[in-house]
C-alpha cells in the first residue's frame, strides 16, 4: 500500500470512536434483553407455582356484598300466627262463679240506689248499698265463692271489712265484721265456696243500732250490683223462711 492509501490518524481515531459506540450499543441492548428475558421468566414460574396475583380490594372501596340480614329469606315468626286461626277464649276465669248466702240468717235491708230507707242510728233517711242479712253476734261468715282475699280494711263507718275477687272481674265485700280472723285469712289467701273467713261484729258505727248481721255487698266489672241477683231461689227462699230471724 502507499503511503497515499495509508489512513491517517486522524481518520483511525475517528474510526475506533464509531466501533466503540457501537459496542457500547449492542451490550446495552444485550443487557435489555436478558433483563426482559429475565423478568418473564420469573412471571412464568410464579404463574406454574399457584401465585395469584392479590384481587382484594382496598378497605375503603365499596363492595356489591349482599348485607347479612338480606341473604336469607324473610322467615314468619316460630310462635306467631296469625289472628283468625286463634280458637275464642272460653277460660273459665272469664265466667261469674256460682254463689252461696255467706251467713244464715234473715233478710232486713235490700240493696237500692234510689229508695232512701230509715237508719236508726242515725236517725235519717239514706239509701242502702248492698244487703243487710239479720243473725247472731259472732255468726260465722263464710266466702260466698271461690276467690282470693284482695282486701282487710278498717272503715270509719263500717267497721271491719274484707273483699274477695272472683272469676268473671266479680268482687264480694262483708262489712260489719268482727276484728279476730280465723287463722290463715288475710290479703292474698285463696279461698273456697263456704269456707270460715269472718265472723260477724258490732263494727259499723253507722248500723250499730241495728240488731247483728252482716252488711253484704257485690260488684262486677268496677259496677255495685244488687247480691240478691246473683243467688239462687233456693238461697233466696232461706232468707225469707228463717223462722229464727222473722221476715
Amino acid at each position: 500500500m502507499s503511503e497515499q492509501n495509508k489512513p491517517s490518524f486522524g481518520q483511525k481515531w475517528k474510526d475506533t470512536k464509531i466501533n466503540r459506540a457501537a459496542v457500547i450499543t449492542v451490550l446495552v441492548l444485550i443487557v435489555a434483553i436478558v433483563l426482559i428475558v429475565s423478568v418473564t421468566i420469573a412471571s412464568n414460574r410464579a404463574k406454574k407455582n399457584g401465585e395469584t396475583p392479590d384481587t382484594t380490594p382496598p378497605k375503603d372501596t365499596p363492595t356489591t356484598e349482599v348485607p347479612k340480614d338480606t341473604e336469607k329469606p324473610t322467615e314468619q315468626p316460630k310462635e306467631e300466627k296469625p289472628q283468625q286461626n286463634k280458637e275464642p277464649t272460653t277460660d273459665v276465669e272469664d265466667k261469674l262463679p256460682s254463689f252461696i248466702l255467706p251467713v244464715s240468717g234473715a233478710l232486713s235491708k235490700t240493696h237500692d240506689t234510689e229508695l232512701q230507707v230509715f237508719s236508726p242510728t242515725m236517725n235519717d233517711y239514706r239509701v242502702h248499698l248492698g244487703v243487710d242479712i239479720v243473725t247472731g253476734e259472732n255468726a260465722p261468715v263464710y266466702a260466698a265463692a271461690d276467690g282470693t282475699v284482695s282486701r282487710i280494711w278498717e272503715d270509719v263507718r263500717m267497721g271491719y271489712c274484707m273483699a274477695i275477687k272472683h272469676s268473671g272481674d266479680c268482687y264480694t265485700i262483708y262489712k260489719n265484721l268482727s276484728e279476730t280472723l280465723p287463722e290463715g285469712i288475710g290479703v292474698g289467701s285463696t279461698v273456697r265456696s263456704g269456707q270460715l273467713i269472718a265472723s260477724v261484729g258490732e263494727s259499723a258505727m253507722v248500723e250499730i243500732a241495728d240488731e247483728p248481721h252482716l252488711h253484704f255487698e257485690m260488684t262486677v266489672g268496677d259496677l255495685l250490683v244488687d247480691p240478691l241477683e246473683y243467688f239462687d231461689e233456693k238461697a233466696l227462699e232461706s232468707l225469707k223462711m228463717d223462722a229464727s230471724y222473722g221476715e
